[in-house]
């Protein structure tokens, strides 16, 4: 049963999360991207909370979570792993998309004990166009609204099989975000090079992705399928940047086969 949305206290601020589920198998934490928040996650809380626990965290700065004044991707991790000590999780399947893959593998760099294995899904090691992108992007957040900002954006965020639904989900999602915390995912997201990081992941590691990401494409998680020993790579059909609310069932489903094995 999903609980009401809550925040818990860290050495770090104040973070914002939702759960579902109980029970002894090992949890899974869902971190969201810089466009979103942690709501984005419903349709994975809803179907893990049957079998495990499963929480979702805001960054910093978003959602219910204290705004951290120049806040790195290593601070969002830390706060993330904050989050887990204060919720009494120890370890965790951590499941990051886009801004969340890159904390994903921050959180393992810091803390690899507290990564029982690692869901990266429509991210990257290091983003070719990166610099361009974060120039765009902060650039737009100071001449625009966040809710112009987002209806710009929603077509190069979903793929053909997006609903309109989804799309003003989307859109009302991003268009609440204070500026200045989308500034620092921004940062944090795609000014990010963590290819030695990657490297030396030593947990499981399951790499999705959209195939008609058009923000991260499949060549970005292909790349990091051989870079991370042992990793497997999945394809999520007719889904674009944002593979887990665009298809919840195959994107479940993919992660439900992955730990199987693992608890």
């Amino acid at each position: 049963m999903m609980q009401p949305m809550a925040s818990v206290a860290t050495a770090r601020g104040r973070i914002g999360y939702i759960e579902a589920g109980s029970g002894d198998a090992t949890p899974i934490v869902f971190l969201h991207g810089v466009g979103s928040d942690k709501g984005v996650w419903r349709p994975q809380l809803e179907h893990f909370g049957k079998t495990r626990r499963a929480v979702a965290f805001d960054y910093p700065g978003y959602g219910g979570s204290d705004l951290v004044e120049d806040a790195t991707r290593d601070d969002f991790a830390a706060s993330m792993v904050g989050a887990m000590t204060a919720l009494g999780i120890g370890r965790a399947h951590v499941c990051g998309l886009s801004l969340g893959g890159v904390i994903a593998i921050a959180m393992h760099a810091a803390a690899p004990q507290r990564c029982a294995s690692l869901i990266i899904a429509d991210s990257f090691a290091v983003h070719p166009d990166g610099q361009s992108i974060y120039d765009r992007s902060v650039a737009a957040s100071h001449m625009m609204t966040m809710r112009a900002l987002a209806e710009a954006r929603s077509g190069l965020l979903l793929g053909s099989a997006a609903t309109d639904e989804l799309r003003a989900e989307v859109i009302e999602t991003m268009a609440a975000i204070d500026p200045a915390a989308y500034r620092i995912g921004a940062e944090a997201v795609w000014l990010a090079d963590q290819r030695d990081r990657v490297a030396a992941v030593g947990v499981p590691t399951l790499i999705l992705v959209g195939d008609e990401d058009a923000i991260t494409p499949p060549a970005l998680s292909a790349e990091l399928q051989r870079l991370i020993p042992g990793s497997v790579l999945e394809r999520i059909a007719g889904a674009g940047h944002l593979a887990n609310a665009e298809a919840p069932q195959a994107f479940n489903s993919a992660i439900e086969s992955f730990l199987a094995e693992l608890g």
